[in-house]
């Protein structure tokens, strides 16, 4: 019995220690919260039943759409207030790409340029997110946002003549096709190596950040494959610890390049990787550029007012090609593709929401399918007219003063050009 009350005596002297500890360093809500662990990595409640969590145990982020699959509207309170012109500006630039790439992707098996990517099946990202934004805000693309680059004003002629390299190639021929840029419109040049932009793009956020009275933001694009990338994770966490206004706007289409999504991660998808740390989230329907609308202008919103960093990941299917160097239906049904490119296809749906509030018909249709396709192939039949760069330009503008080493190289290059020249083409470059 004496045991039994000394040990009575012990708990209770205990807890009344613990008690008075709490009381003297914690305030009464964390005397409250007791079973919560607060370390400084990481605060959550204490449990005794030890469990390894997996994917299967969390609900899956939800997809958030403004239209059904036949353009129809769900829920009238989630329709965005867009102006008649904006909607048809963002239909037509739907359109003009995917003429262009049909256009440029044929030129390409015709052996007239060397390389070439379509958007089919992405154009509602596109469009959805370039019209949320501000024309100032500044845009590290990937290689699949050619409808950002329209939308923003880059005109036909000026993305045909980079694909070419011709001497209106504001690159002078120095990059591989659709490695676009504008400065004009706020665009970054594009660069190969994957999830390159995405640290760049934060860093860049970090920058306007420190600018007082700022009003402008950064959205960076990527694909599902880059965001297997270590920058990718780097660039998250970097987003997120310095509270960038930075848009991260994933285009989940399902494949990188040949390797579907199942085989690239597990888990649930990339959005799930944003919340965890510290990005605020969200999954839209890719496919339906008013539900890209709505994100993109949300998560502006917050960049600027809070200097939060959004993570939208938008639910696509990539058509296409990875490229002309690729053959998917190596590695995919074409049932998959078929379906995709009927049933969810972003223009149909965008179309038939026009159609339904009257701001667009058949006719109207028959008639910017004719002059798109046009106009793209007017552009690349002047472009291949088009001289190409003095050949010396791929050897200046990297050095403000032409380093030794490369004038020697010059000189070398001018020498072998005077006693072989007969051997080149010279004809078709500009005069130096």
């Amino acid at each position: 019995m004496a045991l039994k009350c000394g040990v009575r005596v012990f708990k209770l002297n205990t807890i009344r220690q613990a008690v008075r500890l709490l009381s003297t360093h914690s305030s009464p809500e964390a005397v409250q919260n007791a079973k919560v662990g607060d370390f400084p990595g990481a605060r959550a409640p204490y449990v005794t039943e030890l469990k390894f969590l997996s994917e299967a145990s969390y609900d899956p982020i939800p997809i958030y759409r403004v239209l059904d699959h036949n353009g129809q509207v769900i829920d009238g309170r989630e329709e965005p207030n867009i102006d008649k012109e904006t909607l048809l500006n963002m239909y037509k630039t739907m359109v003009q790409l995917s003429q262009m790439d049909k256009i440029m992707y044929e030129s390409q098996r015709q052996g007239r340029i060397s390389f070439y990517m379509t958007n089919y099946g992405e154009e509602g990202i596109h469009v959805g997110s370039a019209a949320a934004l501000s024309p100032s805000d500044l845009v590290f693309a990937q290689y699949r946002e050619v409808g950002v680059l329209l939308y923003r004003g880059m005109t036909v002629t000026e993305i045909v003549n980079q694909c070419y390299g011709n001497c209106e190639d504001p690159g002078r021929g120095r990059q591989m096709p659709v490695h676009y840029g504008s400065k004009q419109h706020n665009i970054v040049t594009l660069s190969s190596p994957l999830a390159t932009q995405m640290p760049q793009a934060v860093g860049a956020a970090y920058a306007l950040k420190r600018v007082p009275n700022n009003d402008r933001c950064v959205i960076c694009y990527f694909g599902d494959g880059a965001a297997s990338e270590g920058d990718a994770h780097a660039a998250f966490n970097f987003a997120a610890t310095l509270d960038c206004p930075v848009i991260m706007l994933c285009r989940n289409n399902g494949y990188a390049i040949s390797t579907p999504t199942r085989e690239q991660y597990r888990g649930d998808g990339v959005g799930a990787r944003g919340a965890p740390l510290g990005l605020r989230t969200a999954r839209v329907d890719g496919t339906d550029p008013l539900a890209v609308y709505r994100a993109v202008a949300a998560a502006r919103g917050r960049a600027l007012a809070h200097n939060q960093p959004v993570l939208i990941e938008a639910m696509a299917y990539r058509v296409g090609h990875h490229s002309t160097s690729d053959d998917s239906t190596a590695y995919r049904p074409a049932e998959e593709i078929h379906k995709w490119n009927s049933e969810e296809s972003p223009i149909r749906k965008f179309r038939q929401y026009l159609e339904q509030k009257g701001y667009w018909d058949v006719e109207s249709d028959e008639a910017l399918f004719k002059e798109a396709r046009n106009r793209v192939v007017k552009t690349m039949q002047e472009a291949e007219k088009k001289k190409l760069p003095p050949w010396k330009e791929m050897l200046e503008d990297v050095y403000y003063e032409m380093p030794p080493r490369i004038q020697k190289q010059v000189k070398q290059m001018e020498d072998h050009l005077k006693n072989y020249g007969e051997h080149y083409p010279l004809d078709k470059y500009q005069p130096e």
